[in-house]
């Protein structure tokens, strides 16, 4: 193991000094260390990998200096197009340093989502002639392996990586953590969105806990999960899914419930939920302002104006709530909406250590949920 002390000296003996990317959990205690020791101007927790790897190549045009660009393994997707056609040897050349954690990692148990990405990781760099080294909790040298591919990163003006096993980071607690005081967690805010409803509505939910804390709620009340989509992988797109099935289901109200994460991901999507969504669609936002599954880093959550993004991409409705009155006020106000609609609800970032994780599989959930829907 190494400290991200340790490893954040090494990489600024390296000439690494700005950072930019999505947190994740393999490395949120290096993450940590980062944005407490890194001014604002030179850390950016982007909105996604892609945008990070763009943002990346912009310091390096005008500094001449490489960037790092931080993720999780599967934030490889969003970034393939601009490390391709962008970054490339082959194109502009740029120099990066790619920092990966590896979920899914063959032989280490992980969630479903995780096992296909983890095993095929490594080909895809390779498929993308990205070199990379291995990081973990065996390595002797790190400063060896780090020197050596910055070394090579530089000379060949193309992106390089290096890909961290699961435990290769010691602890490091964050010091500059923001607390807020809003009067709901977003545990408790699911409880009483799902509370209040018939449950006949169909429940698309987004990765994380969020979805966990709905199947915790189903399981906990007995009932059943047929009406709940739960999205334990693509992260940003449950908005999307949703829309999908309330074009083909006008019947049944769809709510989607989101994160604030999510959403910025891929905001983009509410132009095209606002322009073709019906008025079945219900889009509901627990903005926690972090990345709360995989350490709480923050997100710009609680720097945008969201109902009022929404309403510019053609929701017929948007509102936010903080308080239980607030919440089923707007609750009401969205479902007897004549188009798509959406509310914000402003909760405190955080979880429950023991909160479950769901015991059916994903196919399972997929199997159910489309039986009572077909």
């Amino acid at each position: 193991m190494i400290s991200p002390e340790n490893f954040f000296g090494i990489l600024k003996d390296n000439g690494i000094n700005f950072f930019t990317g999505v947190p994740d959990s393999l490395l949120k205690n290096f993450c940590a260390y980062v944005t407490d020791n890194v001014p604002d101007e030179d850390h950016v927790i982007n909105s996604n990998e892609g945008a990070a790897v763009a943002l990346a190549s912009g310091y390096y045009l005008s500094t001449g200096k490489p960037a790092m660009v931080y993720m999780q393994n599967s934030g490889l997707g969003n970034s393939v197009n601009p490390l391709l056609s962008l970054a490339d040897k082959e194109v502009y050349s740029i120099p990066l340093l790619l920092l990966i954690g590896w979920r899914g990692e063959p032989g280490k148990k992980d969630e479903p989502q995780h096992k296909k990405q983890g095993r095929v990781m490594l080909k895809m760099l390779e498929a993308m002639e990205i070199p990379f080294e291995i990081i973990n909790q065996e390595s002797e040298d790190i400063k060896s392996i780090t020197d050596s591919i910055c070394h090579s990163m530089k000379e060949k003006n193309c992106p390089h990586a290096l890909v961290i096993s699961e435990g290769t980071f010691e602890e490091y607690k964050i010091m500059t953590d923001h607390k807020t005081n809003y009067l709901f967690n977003r545990e408790d805010a699911v409880k009483l969105i799902l509370g209040n409803l018939s449950g006949r509505e169909i429940i698309v939910s987004t990765t994380g806990k969020t979805s966990r804390e709905v199947f915790e709620y189903r399981k906990n009340n007995n009932q059943g999960h047929k009406n709940d989509f739960l999205t334990v992988g693509s992260m940003g797109h449950s908005s999307q899914i949703a829309l999908g099935i309330s074009l083909k289901k006008s019947d049944r109200e769809v709510f989607a419930l989101d994160g604030d994460g999510a959403v910025i991901m891929q905001m983009g999507s509410l132009s095209i939920i606002g322009e073709k969504a019906g008025k079945n669609f219900r889009h509901i936002l627990l903005n926690n302002g972090s990345h709360d599954s995989v350490g709480g880093q923050p997100t710009a959550g609680f720097n945008i104006d969201f109902p009022a993004v929404a309403m510019g991409c053609g929701f017929k409705l948007a509102l936010k709530a903080e308080t239980k009155e607030e919440i089923l006020g707007g609750l009401n106000k969205i479902r007897s909406c004549e188009g798509p609609s959406f509310l914000e609800i402003r909760v405190n970032k955080g979880a429950r250590k023991d909160l479950g994780r769901p015991d059916i599989t994903p196919a399972d959930n997929k199997i159910n949920f489309m039986k009572n829907l077909i």
